[in-house]
């Protein structure tokens, strides 16, 4: 169908009409009652929300979890504070600084940083993902295993250069970390298909040179910038130092002087 609809809300069982419409009018999305209709569905059941991209040969549901899948794995056996993304970060003895997620996507760094003990506020300007990664926080909250983590994460759904610009000085972060899109990062299928899902929400990254400055205005202590390894440094502003790993490069860019 070439005159589908790009996103729209569908509800799974008349006894969720109440929140189904309520999310259509909070989201300004269309409440379709044939699913086939829009390239991108958010799908209502009775217990959680869903996207499904109508637009795959086999269209299944993807939702965000802290408490299986690839947030549990890394929890377990992704190598604690040795991981190069914690040593990006500056997670040593005696220190775990707060940090700023301004890119969140899909969550996962920002819950390894938490499991890790850091507090760290989860910029996310998709108001559908967003949606997502709220549900994953509700449903860590009811988890014994992931709660007291849970309770370390924040979620703002805002565009990251604005928040960090308008924040007061006294809440700046020590760290600010970037996660900015980019295409092929992954070789999995399923890794693929969340990310076209996440550009196909977000678009295409066009505002990278803004989100860097405001960040490096805004840290005390550093600003983290993930890579595939390989690429060209974030807008070609070098680095003053990296953290390599098998397929991921992060730069740091120490803050030497901050107004007291």
């Amino acid at each position: 169908m070439n005159n589908r609809l790009p996103l729209a809300l569908h509800n799974l069982d008349h006894k969720n009409k109440k929140r189904a419409q309520q999310l259509a009018q909070q989201l300004n999305l269309i409440l379709l009652e044939d699913p086939s209709e829009a390239a991108l569905l958010l799908q209502v059941s009775a217990d959680k929300v869903e996207l499904i991209d109508n637009q795959q040969k086999k269209p299944s549901a993807f939702s965000i979890s802290f408490s299986s899948g690839k947030a549990a794995h890394r929890r377990q056996f992704g190598g604690g504070r040795n991981q190069p993304l914690a040593r990006a970060i500056g997670l040593k003895k005696g220190a775990t600084p707060s940090v700023v997620d301004a890119t969140a996507g899909l969550g996962r760094d920002a819950f390894v940083l938490a499991t890790l003990g850091c507090h760290v506020t989860m910029i996310e300007r998709s108001p559908i993902i967003a949606l997502l990664l709220q549900q994953a926080l509700e449903e860590g909250s009811h988890n014994n295993d992931i709660r007291s983590i849970c309770q370390r994460l924040s979620l703002v759904n805002q565009d990251a250069s604005d928040y960090l610009l308008n924040l007061p000085s006294e809440q700046h972060p020590e760290v600010i970390y970037l996660d900015p899109m980019y295409p092929g990062r992954q070789k999995k299928a399923q890794v693929k298909k969340e990310m076209q899902l996440l550009q196909t929400l977000l678009g295409k990254d066009l505002d990278s040179e803004q989100l860097l400055a405001a960040a490096l205005k805004t840290a005390q202590k550093r600003v983290v910038v993930k890579r595939p390894k390989g690429a060209e440094p974030l807008t070609g502003q070098a680095p003053h130092s990296c953290i390599e790993s098998p397929n991921t490069r992060y730069d740091l860019y120490p803050i030497h002087s901050k107004k007291s």
